[in-house]
């Protein structure tokens, strides 16, 4: 029988709901009080620009977060005080101190399997036995488990289709089922008096960023606003598989920045899909197998810290880069939409302009980075992880080194993305590119995708100078 705790602590960190919450139930019904906390990271905010649209993110989501355990502590115990807890500072100091504070004798956290948050995680662990308080880590960041899928060796895999084939045959009633809180939501104490300077969500510029419009209405409302997109999503599921791959029309789910910080549950998207699954519906399954490479590449990074820096399987024979100069400039391009392809460059100015590109645009934009400019991945990479939204350590370095040929689950080297067939296969009408690359709006469809192909009259038409209104390619 598990233990039962007088007092417990929840630590927050990429789970910023109370809803389906496996660390929040397991501490709700093991423990008579329970206070939730969150601690923005300074060594995670230091490294930050000061214009970064996911702190403001965050502070959206924490600000309708405070209101949720604020609301069920009221309905379930007259506790209109059990609100959250934030903090700003070093974790491995400011857990302990807190938990020490409020005579916690547990701390309940999800288990996080980037490299960083295994690091932080231990030395707060350490700090906290020091103090004699207990850690419990629940695995509530995927559906499977680092070690839950192995091959007939005992071994993880590193290769996605017998991971799928068996994250599939582990997938169920009982693995996608909720974690649930508001039954047990009376168990939710008043934020005591003496951290009542630390009951309230903090604004970004008290954190030292400054405010950002975000581009979404649900990024403004946390959970609130992701329910309504999940159910939007709902209604689209059906024709998911087909629709995806076209960025000029509504085919992805556009939860992956709620998913990625957790204001929605990973089961709660399983389930939306379950049924219909069930029942052999394409895009249920097809939306599931997303979450089969999300789960892949975090238990890669897990069992295989070293992706972080190296690359999984260097190739025998890379191919030569762009001398420094060369590169720089072609980067520079490459970063404002300005290559001289339009699709690129389209995908590069929706990634500037909202913090999200097309998942289609992200292996475009990536490969010709890599593999036709002959620009270091890494840098691309990089470039991804400062300006995404919903930036994910695992799959960034999983799709970028599978675009290089260099990953554990690697597209062939010699396998090139042409940007121009992309584009009419994907956006056959230039809708997408129209959004973004308005200089070549005026061309007709069947030039669009390559305005240096089309004739000097149907350029002087659409008033474009090659060179002037509108690059050539630099490639």
């Amino acid at each position: 029988m598990d233990p039962i705790y007088k007092k417990g602590l929840v630590w927050l960190r990429r789970d910023l709901r109370a809803h389906d919450h496996t660390a929040l139930h397991h501490a709700l019904t093991r423990c008579q009080q329970v206070w939730v906390v969150f601690v923005f990271d300074q060594n995670i905010l230091n490294s930050l620009p000061k214009h970064d649209a996911r702190v403001q993110f965050i502070v959206n989501s924490l600000e309708d977060l405070d209101r949720q355990l604020r609301h069920l502590g009221q309905a379930k115990a007259a506790q209109p005080g059990s609100g959250l807890i934030v903090l700003q500072g070093k974790p491995c100091q400011e857990i302990p101190c807190l938990a020490q504070t409020l005579g916690v004798e547990a701390v309940f956290t999800s288990i996080d399997h980037e490299p960083y948050a295994i690091e932080r995680d231990a030395k707060v662990l350490g700090e906290l036995a020091h103090r004699g308080i207990v850690m419990h880590g629940y695995q509530d960041q995927t559906l499977a488990g680092a070690n839950d899928i192995r091959s007939q060796t005992d071994r993880p895999y590193t290769t996605y289709s017998p991971y799928k084939k068996g994250w599939f045959a582990q997938l169920s009633v009982e693995r996608i089922q909720s974690r649930d809180v508001e039954p047990y939501a009376a168990q939710l104490a008043n934020v005591p008096e003496v951290l009542q300077a630390h009951a309230r969500v903090p604004t970004t510029q008290e954190l030292g960023f400054e405010p950002v419009t975000l581009p979404h209405p649900s990024l403004h409302q946390g959970r609130t606003g992701a329910l309504v997109m999940l159910e939007d999503f709902r209604m689209r599921m059906d024709h998911y598989k087909e629709a995806r791959d076209f960025p000029g029309i509504k085919g992805p789910s556009y939860l992956s920045v709620h998913l990625r910080f957790g204001t929605l549950s990973v089961r709660e998207l399983a389930r939306a899909a379950w049924d219909a699954h069930q029942h052999g519906q394409a895009g249920a399954t097809s939306w599931l197998s997303e979450l089969a490479w999300r789960d892949f590449f975090m238990q890669v990074m897990h069992h295989h810290p070293r992706v972080v820096t190296e690359e999984f399987r260097p190739l025998p024979d890379p191919k030569p880069l762009a001398h420094a100069a060369q590169a720089q400039t072609r980067f520079e391009a490459w970063k404002a939409g300005q290559t001289g392809i339009p699709f690129v460059d389209a995908g590069m100015r929706q990634l500037a302009q909202t913090g999200y590109m097309h998942n289609r645009l992200r292996m475009v934009t990536a490969m010709y980075l890599c593999k036709q400019m002959a620009v270091n991945w890494r840098w691309g990479e990089a470039w991804f992880a400062e300006k995404l939204l919903d930036f994910d350590l695992a799959l960034n370095n999983g799709n970028w080194q599978w675009v290089t040929g260099t990953g554990s689950e690697a597209n062939p080297p010699f396998r090139v993305f042409n940007p121009v067939l992309q584009s009419q296969r994907f956006d056959p009408e230039g809708k997408f590119i129209r959004r973004y690359v308005p200089e070549v709006a005026g061309l007709a469809n069947k030039v669009i995708h390559a305005p240096w192909l089309a004739s000097p009259m149907e350029r002087v038409s659409a008033g474009i100078e090659l060179g002037k209104t509108y690059p050539t390619p630099l490639v």
